[in-house]
């Protein structure tokens, strides 16, 4: 008997050792919950204190960058349109004074060979 009572003591002192650790065990998971609780207000009131201004402004930066590309590539378009155009008109302008030279010159070659044919002729008529 004496056995029996020693191990219902054993048990007894096991099974509140268990209890004690169960209500421990709840006791750290409510203290883990209201941790987590205040934990997520507190990033809540940052978020909404720090973090969404400083988004907006980055959004507003980010719109204004995005203008700003904008407005260059427009520009670059058309200073790039201005320049072909200007190019084009430079070699129009080009070709036309070559024309012009060409013709003019075609005619002063041709007189100078023509004094000279007559030149040479009347050189060697001479001689």
């Amino acid at each position: 008997m004496q056995d029996l009572g020693t191990t219902n003591v054993m048990l007894g002192i096991m099974a509140a050792v268990s209890v004690l650790e169960a209500l421990v065990i709840i006791g750290a998971a409510i203290a883990g919950y209201l941790i987590y609780k205040r934990v997520m207000e507190l990033v809540k009131g940052i978020e909404e204190r720090q973090v969404a201004p400083a988004m907006a402004r980055v959004n507003a930066v980010l719109d204004d960058a995005k203008i700003v590309s904008a407005r260059v590539r427009e520009e670059a378009e058309r200073v790039d349109t201005a320049i072909k155009t200007t190019m084009d008109r430079v070699d129009d302008t080009a070709d036309r004074v070559r024309s012009n030279v060409r013709a003019k010159t075609s005619r002063i070659v041709g007189i100078v060979r023509g004094v000279r044919v007559a030149l040479e002729h009347i050189l060697s008529n001479a001689a």
